[in-house]
C-alpha cells in the first residue's frame, strides 16, 4: 500500500531522531577516523622511506630515477560521500521484523548524518538495472532529510538489478575522488559479472568504495515448511519447492553460499571492504567493525 505524504514525513522524522543520535554519539568520530584523508589531492613526489604505503609508489618516476619514489598527498578540506542505493524489487523482502529496504534506509541515514558531522557533502544514486535517480552531493540537514525522504518513498520504474550500471554511472558523474558506500543485497545476475568486474576496477582506482550488504536469513537457507510456491521478486517467475526435502534445502543453501563467495571474491579483488548485515542483526555493531577495519 502506498504511503501518503504525512506518513512518509512521520517516518522521516522517526528515522532522523534514531539515526542522528547514533551518528552523533557513535559514528561521527569513527567515520572521520576511518575515512579522513580519503579525499586527497596530489602534492609532490619524494623518495620512498621505510614504512611508506607501497600503494603510493609512483612507478613512472621510480622507473626513470631507478630509485623508489612515492606520491605525497595532502588532505582536502572537504570530502564527498556518495550513497549507491539498490532500489530493485529484491529489497522488498523480509522474513524477520524488518525488510531489507528498512535496514538499508537506516544505514544510509546514519552514514549521511555521520558525513554531515564531518562537514562533508552527501549525494545519492538510486539504481535497479539502470540508474533511477541521481541526487548531486550537497551539505546541510535539509539535504539529508530530502535523501531520507526519497529512500522511504521512492518508487523505481524497474524491478531488476544491474550493479555495473550504477558503478559505471558513479565513475562518469563524480569527477572528484569520493567515499562511496554501495548499499545492496548484491544479488546481481551472473550475466553482469564481467561488466561489474570491469566497472569496479575503474571505479575503485578513482574512488574509495565500501560495500554494505544487507541480507535476509531466508536468502541463505530454507526452513522445512513443506511444499511452497516461491516467486522471484525481480523477474516475477514462480516455482513450487518441496522444502521438506533435505536435498532441496542443501542445494538452495549451497547455491546461496556460492553466489555470496563469488561476489566476495570480486569485491576483494578490487580491494573493496565489505560489511554483511542481516535484517535480524545489529547494523551498529557491523558498521563499527567496518570502520575499525579501515
Amino acid at each position: 500500500m502506498q504511503e501518503n505524504e504525512n506518513d512518509i514525513l512521520k517516518r522521516v522524522r522517526k528515522i532522523e531522531i534514531k539515526t542522528r543520535g547514533l551518528s552523533n554519539e557513535i559514528f561521527a568520530g569513527k567515520y572521520h577516523t576511518a575515512f579522513r584523508g580519503r579525499g586527497m589531492s596530489f602534492s609532490e613526489v619524494r623518495e620512498y622511506r621505510a614504512g611508506d604505503d607501497v600503494r603510493d609508489i609512483d612507478w613512472n618516476v621510480t622507473a626513470r630515477s631507478r630509485t623508489p619514489h612515492i606520491k605525497v598527498y595532502e588532505e582536502e578540506r572537504e570530502l564527498t560521500m556518495m550513497l549507491l542505493v539498490d532500489v530493485s524489487s529484491s529489497r522488498i523482502f523480509g522474513s524477520t521484523e524488518r525488510m531489507k529496504k528498512a535496514v538499508i534506509t537506516e544505514i544510509a541515514a546514519v552514514l549521511a548524518f555521520s558525513a554531515a558531522q564531518n562537514n562533508d557533502k552527501v549525494g545519492c544514486i538510486f539504481f535497479s538495472d539502470r540508474v533511477e535517480k541521481f541526487i548531486p552531493p550537497k551539505k546541510g540537514r535539509s539535504h539529508i532529510l530530502m535523501i531520507i525522504r526519497e529512500l522511504i518513498g521512492f518508487e523505481p520504474e524497474h524491478r531488476e538489478t544491474k550493479l555495473s550500471e550504477a558503478v559505471r554511472y558513479l565513475t562518469n558523474v563524480i569527477k572528484k575522488r569520493c567515499t562511496c558506500f554501495m548499499l545492496s543485497d548484491f544479488i546481481d545476475p551472473e550475466t553482469d559479472r564481467e561488466e561489474l568486474s570491469d566497472a569496479l576496477k575503474i571505479a575503485s582506482g578513482k574512488h574509495d568504495l565500501v560495500a554494505v550488504r544487507v541480507v535476509d536469513p531466508r536468502e541463505q537457507e530454507l526452513p522445512d515448511v513443506g511444499i511452497v510456491e516461491l516467486r522471484d521478486a525481480e523477474t516475477g517467475e514462480k516455482c513450487w519447492v518441496d522444502t521438506s526435502s533435505r536435498a532441496v534445502r542443501d542445494h538452495y543453501a549451497e547455491a546461496a553460499l556460492r553466489r555470496l563467495e563469488q561476489m566476495d571474491s570480486l569485491l576483494k579483488h578490487n580491494r573493496i571492504d565489505v560489511a554483511t548485515i542481516p535484517t535480524n542483526g545489529d547494523y551498529v555493531v557491523e558498521l563499527i567493525k567496518l570502520f575499525k577495519k579501515r
